[in-house]
């Protein structure tokens, strides 16, 4: 096929729009002319479906995506190893049922005069929230590793990955929190931050020639970000994440049949 372009319609599952706007963007979406995926959710086909969306970037020249935060879509394709040549995200955590349909049709070059409208869902069970790296941003400092207690990362001070990402546990995005470099991403955290995705600050930005001045400038934005942990509570706040998360552990173990 040439010259075709798809939508692909994160339903998630995290609760992180209403299901009032979700049907709102389903209705929407259907006369754009272009054919729709509607996925049950984008995080578990990155990770359970990737031979599903490697399929679609066969098929199309063009892949619209209408789902959360860039940023945590293009780190979670980069960690999941899902390739998508041509592609680009609209979030619709920030933009609203209507500029989100305008700003996806200003991408449609042609429209189809038949489509397909297609709900498709896995069986994978993602928990609500799992930590996705953003590697242009992390220092390989290992404090998240350290921090965690469930073994999602592997880290030695030359590499940091996700090895565990279901063994995160929901309600805990604790390691984050104490990112100083905000290089940790939960997509499915329901808080608007760059902890879930949005950009934490202009030091990324800022690109020129003179690359000292670039590293003076993320330096100082990252002893910044150290800095407010701390004065915001944050450690503290992750202390406590962390801690009722174990207790939910030991909870579901002590009866599993409840969280069956």
């Amino acid at each position: 096929m040439t010259n075709k372009t798809c939508l692909i319609f994160c339903n998630c599952g995290a609760g992180i729009i209403s299901d009032d706007k979700k049907e709102e963007l389903s209705e929407a979406f259907k006369p754009l002319g272009v054919d729709i995926y509607e996925l049950h959710d984008l995080c578990a086909f990155s990770l359970n479906e990737k031979d599903f969306l490697h399929k679609l970037d066969n098929d199309y020249d063009k892949t619209l995506i209408a789902a959360c935060y860039p940023r945590a879509i293009k780190n979670m394709f980069e960690q999941n190893q899902v390739q998508l040549n041509n592609y680009e995200v609209f979030n619709f955590r920030e933009a609203g049922t209507e500029q989100i349909t305008a700003d996806v049709s200003t991408k449609i070059d042609e429209k189809q005069d038949e489509t397909c409208y297609e709900i498709k869902k896995t069986g994978l069970n993602v928990p609500a929230w799992y930590p996705i790296i953003d590697k242009e941003r992390c220092t390989l400092c290992g404090q998240c590793a350290r921090f965690c207690v469930f073994g999602v990362y592997s880290y030695n001070k030359k590499s940091l990955k996700v090895v565990n990402p279901l063994s995160c546990k929901n309600n805990c995005p604790a390691c984050g929190r104490t990112c100083p470099a905000s290089a940790i991403i939960f997509p499915r955290l329901p808080e608007n931050s760059a902890l879930s995705g949005a950009e934490p600050g202009d030091d990324k930005k800022a690109q020129g020639n003179d690359q000292k001045a670039n590293l003076f400038v993320l330096l100082n934005e990252r002893n910044n970000a150290r800095r407010n942990i701390f004065k915001q509570g944050a450690f503290q706040q992750a202390e406590e994440e962390k801690k009722r998360a174990l207790e939910e552990l030991k909870n579901s173990l002590k009866n599993p049949k409840r969280d069956a």
